[in-house]
């Protein structure tokens, strides 16, 4: 029986979104403008039609010589977002029906009472930030003053979020995890997407790191994703990293935590093997995303593509007959962009398996395309949302 497995590199969207000015996003193209900055040397994506898709999507193919042995293609969102769960979400077959909560970019950001509410109940003697900011920079900034006045940093973005970072052992782990549970309860009917815990350790504001024990707390899918109909058909289903907390560990089967695309990578190459029949596995590659979109790195982000890239031989030695292997992304940050949130953007789509016939699936008119066209190939129920496309 066949199986699938979906890789989303975090915020590696192919711009041109037709929509992008209505997000301030105009002109913004995360893949090609790393190509500005740098030769980038991504044979394999290359050769799944990476270059090929961009300029499907309307840029061009710094590629142009590659021999392309996957089938590829570009998609369009139709949620109103370009978030992670909203990507997500749309990807699995379940576009957001509703509008997101936004807070604005004031200081405070979030209104008094929310955050004096969150203040009485978790008997907190403040809170810090509470304004719009980067998560490395605001733990930079407030981290010293969090470790000597015992006060969380929260803090959001363009995305529906609410972040809350503490120190692991001065502050507490399970106690950070309670403060953003009741700003979960606080703010679920609004519709916050998600409540980011995001601990950290260091003693010094030039040694703060944050660990790997982000959690989030997101709303719950409004209909079942792929992965819900995979889990109800009894379907082995494996998620890597932070796809749980994405999906509200709804339908999300076996979840392995493991933080860093290099580990992810290592992990995902081990776990491979142990997928059952007709199984499935996701996760998502956050590095790209966190590290070098956010921080505004186009030759980082250029570095860790090609560092991704060298791992995927392991990926194909391991893939057998039946299996399809899905490359995409969930949303732009384009790292030469203004500011140093999302960027609205298409997405690229490679796909690749044994007995795949490689040649183009064109223009995608959701992103939900993706999670139909898996949930067909493992013969699973169709979902909510999206057309199939063809893999042979």
């Amino acid at each position: 029986m066949s199986r699938a497995f979906l890789f989303i590199l975090d915020s590696f969207g192919i711009g041109n979104a037709p929509d992008a000015a209505q997000f301030g996003d105009e002109g913004a193209n995360t893949f090609l403008h790393i190509c500005d900055h740098m030769k980038l040397h991504v044979p394999h994506m290359a050769s799944l039609g990476l270059g090929a898709a961009a300029q499907s999507a309307g840029g061009r193919n710094p590629f142009p010589d590659s021999k392309i042995i996957g089938r590829w293609g570009h998609a369009r969102e139709v949620s109103q977002g370009k978030d992670t769960i909203t990507g997500h979400w749309e990807i699995a077959g379940v576009p957001v029906p509703f509008k997101w909560h936004y807070y604005p970019e004031t200081i405070p950001a979030f209104p008094k009472a929310l955050t004096d509410e969150i203040i009485r109940r978790c008997n907190l003697p403040g809170l810090l930030s509470l304004a719009h900011a980067s998560g490395t920079q605001v733990i930079e900034d407030f981290g010293e003053e969090h470790v000597r006045t015992g006060k969380p940093i929260i803090y959001t973005s363009a995305d529906s979020v609410i972040q809350i970072a503490a120190h692991e052992k001065h502050f507490g782990l399970q106690r950070l995890y309670d403060v953003c549970k009741v700003a979960r309860e606080l703010t679920y009917d609004i519709k916050v997407g998600r409540i980011i815990a995001r601990p950290f350790l260091g003693e010094t504001a030039k040694t703060f790191e944050r660990t790997g024990n982000r959690k989030d707390f997101a709303i719950l899918p409004p209909s079942p994703t792929m992965l819900k109909v995979a889990s109800d058909a009894d379907r082995h289903v494996i998620s890597v990293g932070k796809i749980g907390d994405i999906y509200g560990h709804v339908g999300t089967g076996e979840e392995i935590k493991v933080s860093g695309n290099g580990p992810m990578m290592d992990k995902v190459v081990e776990t491979m093997p142990k997928l059952g029949d007709g199984g499935f596995l996701m996760t998502n590659f956050v590095d790209f995303d966190t590290l070098y979109g956010h921080r505004r790195d186009p030759l980082g982000y250029g570095r860790l593509l090609e560092e991704f890239d060298m791992g995927l031989p392991r990926v194909f030695a391991r893939m057998k007959a039946g299996d399809l292997l899905i490359l995409t992304a969930d949303h732009g940050n384009d790292p030469t962009y203004k500011g140093t949130d999302h960027t609205r953007e298409q997405i690229p789509i490679m796909a690749f398996g044994p007995g795949i016939k490689p040649g183009s699936i064109g223009h995608r008119k959701t992103y939900s395309d993706i999670g139909q066209t898996i949930a067909r190939h493992l013969g699973l129920p169709a979902l909510g949302a999206g057309e199939a496309f063809p893999l042979l």
